[in-house]
């Protein structure tokens, strides 16, 4: 697991008008506002375009350290509205993170190394859950859930009760596949035919040994007697 680092950014205080907010995004800075459990009242802002998309580039938790009118503030980007055609951000909320109170997050699963069920048996890799929810303490907070894989042989998984949850309180089961190794694409399907010959060959030699008539034996009409079986 690795730890979440703050990114800096430095915030102007702005009106509170669309004619404003829409000269703002023509000057390439977007329209922010920022609360938390322990601020009085929201606080409006803007930050610049750029040093908000060198933020949102990453996949990792995206914390901030805010400075706005000299004072810095510890935040988290809670949500962001993006332009529906230009894909731009048009607004966003900061959370202003308290030691107190813990936060609800989804913690993105990097995978790395190869697998070993991959490597020798030729398996295949998949990842039913690319994040992982949870609740957690400022202090606790995972830029990212990191697995390494290297040792999975086919058949094997990793699950959210395998992760480092120290301080992390998990919102999703324990028991929920994060990453499991699957045999190579076909095998299982081969395998059951082979299961169902090797079982028919078997049914088929019990019915011959149990149908047949010892030596010496006869029937009611002086021959040997033979069982009428029908396979269903």
């Amino acid at each position: 697991m690795a730890k979440a680092e703050f990114k800096t950014i430095d915030a102007e205080k702005r009106e509170l008008s669309k004619k404003a907010n829409r000269e703002l995004r023509a000057q390439k800075r977007v329209p922010a506002v920022l609360y938390g459990p322990e601020v009085k009242e929201n606080l409006h802002f803007s930050v610049d375009e750029l040093e908000l998309e060198r933020i949102l580039r990453t996949q990792q938790t995206k914390l901030v350290e805010l400075t706005f009118d000299d004072k810095v503030y510890k935040t988290l980007v809670k949500r962001v509205e993006f332009d529906p055609v230009t894909d731009r951000p048009v607004h966003v909320d900061f959370y202003v993170l308290s030691n107190n109170h813990k936060v609800t997050l989804r913690i993105p699963v990097t995978v790395t190394g190869n697998a070993r069920g991959v490597v020798e048996n030729g398996g295949r890799l998949f990842q039913p859950m690319k994040v992982v929810r949870i609740r957690v303490l400022p202090e606790f907070i995972p830029a990212e859930f990191i697995i390494d894989v290297s040792s999975l042989k086919i058949g094997e998984s990793f699950h959210v009760g395998d992760l480092d949850l120290d301080g992390i309180t998990p919102i999703d089961a324990e028991g929920r596949t994060i990453v499991t190794i699957r045999p190579p694409k076909g095998a299982d399907f081969l395998d059951s035919l082979t299961a169902d010959v090797e079982g028919d060959d078997e049914a088929e030699g019990e019915e011959t040994a149990e149908g047949e008539t010892p030596e010496g034996e006869e029937g009611a009409d002086g021959e040997g007697s033979e069982e009428e079986k029908t396979e269903e």
